[in-house]
């Protein structure tokens, strides 16, 4: 087995750039989730409520990101690494609450027209920790904004097994991983303990429960009812449908596609 993909979001909730190598960092892949859009409460946006999302398409610079249009590149703003203002404001991640910094009011702008909902786009500072649960943290480890966990994982043959069963086959992109392997059995890593990246080792913390995020074609930001609802008929478990495993990483400071994947069992 060896690493196929490698996936970074540097905003939550909009498109998603393929590397051919990443650093690593406690809190995920470099870039990842380090920014995140959220309303005048404080409480983030997300696919799952405005699909529309799925449409802005982001890429990472030397100095900063580019944000544009999947339908009009001449649709596009830049964003500098360093926040330009000095507003914090506490911002809401399910049911963690946090220390986010907004970017730019000008960019703050730019997002509220384009989705037609006041928001501002937040940065995690440094200084933020968002420590992850105690029952799955090995060292005190901290997340960025991600849902869950600092890494998700799925194997190549579990989508390929999913889309034999769809009349409509779904690209890896429904399910935004950050790692994608290929080879071995479908849905093989429900088994697995830690894993091997190359030299990284990362522990699997728990199976990902999947959403209505999956139903969001990820190209045009149309809603439907697949894969979720072929996928509810073969992986679900304690009421939650099942796709991916979520991970921390032990150690490690750097993957490259084509790296070598060694799990270990439980």
């Amino acid at each position: 087995m060896y690493l196929q993909d490698i996936y970074i979001y540097p905003i939550k909730s909009l498109g998603g750039i393929r590397l051919q190598e990443s650093i690593l960092e406690e809190r995920g892949l470099q870039y990842d989730r380090r920014w995140m859009l959220v309303d005048k409460e404080g409480m983030f946006l997300t696919q799952r409520t405005f699909p529309e999302m799925a449409l802005l398409q982001v890429e990472v610079g030397e100095s900063g990101l580019l944000v544009f249009h999947k339908n009009d590149r001449n649709i596009f703003i830049h964003i500098p690494f360093q926040a330009q203002s000095d507003n914090f404001l506490w911002v809401r991640i399910w049911d963690d609450a946090v220390i986010g910094q907004i970017v730019d009011q000008k960019v703050s702008i730019w997002f509220s027209e384009i989705l037609g909902r006041a928001c501002d786009l937040v940065v995690m500072p440094e200084s933020t920790a968002r420590k992850l649960p105690s029952k799955y943290a090995v060292n005190n480890e901290s997340v960025s904004f991600a849902d869950a966990m600092p890494y998700l994982l799925i194997g190549q043959a579990s989508l390929d097994g999913l889309n034999s069963k769809l009349e409509h086959p779904v690209t890896m992109n429904r399910f935004r991983p950050n790692l994608v392997f290929a080879g071995g059995s479908p849905f093989e890593d429900d088994g697995w303990d830690k894993v091997q990246v190359g030299d990284a080792v990362f522990k699997i913390t728990k199976p990902c429960a999947r959403c209505l995020m999956t139903t969001v074609n990820q190209e045009t930001a149309e809603k439907g009812k697949e894969p979720l609802k072929t996928l509810a008929t073969f992986r679900t478990f304690d009421h939650k449908v099942m796709f991916g495993q979520n991970m921390l990483l032990l150690q490690g400071e750097k993957i490259s596609a084509g790296d070598e994947v060694v799990p270990f069992f439980k």
